[in-house]
């Protein structure tokens, strides 16, 4: 007597009723960028015709593709693999089918762990050009191919840095895609030229910098203008990383962003080189100390000039904590020094019983009464403050 099993697997984020009288047979594919290189044999559509092909062969039904492209095999948290891996932890799939093994990773070790899993969970493993099927035999040699296959991607990650160092040498830009205000030349793909829209905000932002006001007032300002974030410009314009990114809020500009604005070198005209480095398991961007950049001035054209750049360096770098409550820097901050002990004095921000805001001057060593300055928000800059350093200033 046979009984209908029902049961939810959820694919790349959509839940799929199967209905069967037999456990699924999965059907996995992954291909990653390096993979591509070596043509059309490793390609996703070649991979399902040989692993259907042997399915219908060798009489295993009720298949299902699970599917990773362009997704490192040193990453395991591929979306297809751990759905995959969930149906096996469910107890829906009885049996995996890949080209070979390098397909399921290429870390020997959690290529070994997931094996366990398996043979604890009987599924039925098959890699079809390693000869492997574990329904039959105990491949020794299958540990070694794991470690072998992590070499290999060990061995194309180093000839890939190797690439990217002589690239970077050369005076040429490294990044796959410029900063916010640049496009690349379509006549040179490693030049940049200026993308006027983008290049006007950018200079905006430096300047409302310059004017006192904090990231998060800028980010405000410009999303109650509607100016797009970077990354929607840049998919507008059919570049960048987010091309078939959906933008709920395509004008929500955050604190962070501008950050990363007033920090880039790149907008003196300067190409820098070398500033995050990836190790070729996980594959994630770490960034490296400013020792180890690779600067290589006037490499195209410049939308900030150095004087603003460095004015913007320093309010910047002066500054202690930010955004604070009214989203904006005191033009004095990082430029009052204690009379009594010679350290920098920040500004501080407070508001009396009647919320008026109210500010004052502190220096670290905030227990001497010496050391703090109040500063009347009526007052005027210059004279404000050259009467309060008389009265401040110890002899």
């Amino acid at each position: 007597m046979c009984f209908l099993i029902l049961f939810y697997l959820k694919i790349k984020g959509k839940e799929v009723i199967v209905r069967n009288y037999e456990k699924i047979t999965a059907l996995y594919e992954r291909l990653s960028r390096d993979d591509e290189l070596q043509g059309e044999s490793n390609s996703i559509v070649n991979q399902k015709k040989i692993l259907e092909e042997y399915a219908k062969k060798n009489h295993l039904e009720n298949i299902i593709h699970f599917t990773d492209d362009g997704i490192s095999g040193t990453q395991f948290d591929r979306p297809g693999f751990m759905a995959m891996m969930n149906g096996v932890n469910q107890g829906n799939i009885g049996c995996i089918i890949v080209k070979d093994m390098s397909r399921l990773g290429r870390d020997y070790l959690k290529v070994g762990g997931c094996m366990e899993i398996l043979r604890q969970k009987v599924v039925r493993l098959i890699a079809i050009n390693d000869n492997v099927d574990s329904f039959y035999k105990d491949d020794g040699f299958t540990p070694f191919r794991n470690i072998m296959n992590e070499w290999y991607a060990r061995d194309t990650s180093r000839k890939i840095k190797s690439t990217f160092k002589a690239k970077g040498e050369s005076r040429k830009h490294t990044g796959s895609s410029p900063p916010y205000g640049y496009i690349k030349d379509k006549d040179d793909k490693n030049q940049w030229i200026i993308d006027e829209k983008a290049a006007e905000i950018v200079r905006r932002i430096f300047h409302l910098t310059m004017d006192g006001k904090g990231p998060y007032a800028i980010a405000r300002i410009l999303e109650a203008d509607k100016i797009d974030i970077p990354a929607y410009h840049q998919q507008k314009l059919g570049y960048g990383l987010h091309q078939s990114k959906v933008f709920e809020y395509p004008y929500r500009w955050y604190s962070s962003t501008i950050a990363s604005i007033l920090k880039k070198q790149e907008y003196l005209g300067h190409t820098v080189n070398f500033k995050t480095r990836k190790h070729f398991k996980d594959k994630k961007s770490k960034y490296v100390s400013e020792d180890n950049w690779l600067i290589f001035e006037n490499t195209h054209e410049p939308i900030i000039d150095q004087e603003t750049f460095d004015n913007v360096q320093r309010i910047r770098g002066n500054v202690r904590r930010y955004p604070d409550g009214w989203g904006e820097y005191h033009p004095l901050t990082g430029l009052m020094y204690c009379a009594d002990c010679g350290s920098k004095m920040y500004v501080h921000r407070t508001s009396n019983y009647k919320n008026i805001p109210l500010l004052y001057l502190q220096c670290l060593h905030k227990s001497t009464l010496w050391n703090t300055l109040s500063l009347r928000s009526q007052d005027k800059r210059g004279s404000g403050i050259k009467s309060h350093s008389k009265h401040h200033t110890r002899h």
